[in-house]
């Protein structure tokens, strides 16, 4: 379905950007002073017409991520099939959970959604000011949420916005009504460049048919199919589907090896979550037309965006179409 928003409203982000980064220097993440922080610089953007998320075709709108379950029982997803990018991240005991951003097109529903990271925060300062669903997150999360560039959409703040299944239990029943969620945050800027470049391949790369990606407590199997000139996923060794739109098929994968540190909070259980250091540099591994890509990524800080580059320097073309950042651990 065509995402059919309006445009941004006013925004204050040197404020913002400096409440968000003063809220982070307990973490030993930035430092912070009585100044507003500058904006960072322009880059370039896309062309006009084309999405900066996936390449294609579409109209500027809004930015809605939205904090996905995947554990077993979460599966099969909603609307994960219409997501411009999915990031992969780990959480407490070793799994993982998605986070999907939607602009270029809004499915009916998304879902199961659970709750918020503190890694969410400097993942998404990228993206602008960007609407975020989630079903909640720990009280002593909640003061570094309300201080960062976004605008939470929860159960408390926009409950029309979601609905529960009644097919599965609780807590994997929790969906989101995307348009009602883009609603309740009406000034959510639109998509923006995130270093994102698409194109023609490199010359070079290695054959690839298959990729897998290990985590603690979870694994990812990326399988390259010709017919769709895209990339299967099957997760924990069964193949990914979405119970609108099918089989999970992103044309670009990005294995981007990060730092996953334990973090200053923990879960209901005392489980110490784990936090991902998106922003710094390391290698990567660029997945596109059945060819594995070496690469390396690099974000100078967290309003910048990230770039990948081949071994030399030069800027890495996605393969234009939906792309999975699966942020795995060194």
């Amino acid at each position: 379905m065509t995402n059919g928003h309006g445009t941004n409203g006013t925004r204050r982000p040197g404020r913002i950007l400096t409440a968000f980064l003063c809220a982070l220097t307990a973490a030993g993440l930035y430092g912070c002073s009585g100044t507003a922080a500058p904006d960072p610089a322009p880059t370039t953007t896309a062309p006009a017409g084309r999405s900066p998320f996936t390449g294609l075709p579409a109209e500027p709108a809004p930015v809605l991520a939205v904090k996905i379950d995947n554990v077993a029982a979460a599966r099969p997803h909603t609307g994960l099939g219409a997501a411009d990018l999915v990031y992969v991240e780990q959480v407490e005991g070793g799994a993982t959970r998605l986070l999907a951003v939607y602009s270029s097109r809004l499915p009916e529903r998304v879902g199961p959604v659970r709750s918020a990271r503190e890694s969410d925060i400097a993942l998404l300062a990228a993206f602008g000011r960007p609407a975020l669903a989630y079903s909640g997150a720990q009280s002593a999360l909640n003061p570094l949420l309300a201080a960062a560039p976004l605008y939470p959409v929860t159960e408390s703040t926009a409950p029309a916005a979601f609905l529960r299944s009644p097919d599965r239990a609780a807590p994997h029943n929790l969906y989101l009504r995307p348009a009602r969620a883009l609603a309740a945050a009406p000034d959510a800027g639109d998509a923006r460049d995130i270093g994102f470049r698409f194109g023609t391949a490199p010359p070079d790369g290695t054959p690839a048919t298959t990729s897998t990606v290990r985590y603690p407590a979870a694994r990812y199997t990326f399988t390259w199919s010709a017919a769709d000139r895209a990339w299967r996923v099957a997760m924990d060794g069964r193949e990914a589907r979405a119970t609108d739109t099918g089989p999970l098929t992103p044309e670009t994968v990005v294995v981007q090896r990060v730092t996953v540190r334990p973090s200053g909070f923990r879960d209901r259980t005392g489980a110490v979550s784990p936090y991902t250091e998106t922003v710094g540099g390391g290698s990567a591994t660029v997945l596109r037309d059945g060819r594995a890509h070496e690469a390396r990524w690099s974000r100078p800080s967290a309003a910048s965006g990230t770039t990948f580059t081949t071994p030399d320097g030069a800027p890495l073309a996605f393969a234009p179409g939906q792309v999975w950042i699966v942020l795995a651990p060194r």
